[in-house]
């Protein structure tokens, strides 16, 4: 039996191993989910500004649109496989994982996947929240549009996951991953559109966004959904992103082969 089909085969299993986990820890599942309360923050910001006058086009019920569509997307594409990754890494738990058959990012993306229906259940009541506070008519009612907006959640997951395991996987070379990690999220905030809409940056901003990967985990998703972008611009961004999971994934790919080269040399 190949790797890709004895993965395919235990997938579902991890699955609910993993769903398992994830219900006997809903506590500090539920800590992470409120956590993750910045874009509401920042509404409440942006609403005030915005009772005197529109911010670049964006009102009170954009803003609101905006907002709540980004806190949906981030619930969705949320992933903790870094810290999970570094601490196996300094407690020494992934050379247990290394001697099981399956590969152990598989075995990692199984569990941050299985946490997506907990997450279902603060999704779910939150865009009823959307659709009820704002209206149809500020999300998008073509079903192209729609659909696309599934996909590109779907990859930003895994390009978040990618980054994340990454960040993690550096912990074979270096000491200071979790100082990465924090970087990484302080330019994910900006960038991605997590804080500020990217139509209020400067163009030149809007341009350097266009080529990090940041606004394809966030911005580009939530873009799409509430109507920003034609369908011409949609399929072109869906491109570009699944250009960066195949960057991100050969990224992944020579990060984690030289460092369990290395950690295996040290007898990990």
């Amino acid at each position: 039996m190949t790797s890709f089909a004895r993965a395919l085969r235990a997938y579902p299993t991890l699955l609910r191993v993993g769903f398992a986990d994830a219900v006997a820890y809903r506590v500090e599942f539920i800590i992470w989910i409120l956590t993750t309360n910045m874009p509401l923050v920042m509404l409440a910001l942006m609403r005030a500004v915005a009772r005197e006058s529109p911010i670049g086009g964006f009102g009170t019920t954009e803003l609101t649109a905006y907002y709540l569509t980004t806190l949906l997307v981030r619930l969705l594409t949320g992933c903790w496989v870094g810290y999970e990754l570094v601490m196996d890494i300094r407690q020494g738990t992934l050379a247990l994982r290394l001697l099981r058959p399956l590969h152990p990012l598989i075995a990692y993306s199984a569990e941050n996947v299985a946490g997506i229906p907990l997450r279902g259940l603060i999704t779910l009541p939150l865009l009823g929240i959307l659709l009820a506070t704002v209206g149809g008519g500020q999300l998008t009612h073509d079903p192209l549009l729609i659909c696309i907006f599934v996909i590109s959640v779907a990859l930003a997951w895994l390009m978040t996951f990618l980054i994340q395991a990454t960040i993690g996987a550096l912990a074979l070379h270096i000491e200071s991953s979790f100082s990465i990690s924090e970087l990484y999220f302080g330019l994910f905030s900006v960038f991605s559109g997590y804080l500020i809409p990217l139509e209020l940056f400067p163009k030149w901003v809007q341009t350097l966004t266009n080529v990090l990967p940041f606004r394809f985990q966030l911005g580009f998703p939530v873009e799409t959904l509430i109507g920003h972008l034609s369908r011409a611009e949609v399929l072109r961004e869906l491109a570009i992103q699944i250009g960066w999971v195949g960057l991100l994934l050969a990224l992944l790919g020579f990060v984690w082969n030289t460092g369990i080269k290395r950690y295996q040399a040290f007898g990990g």
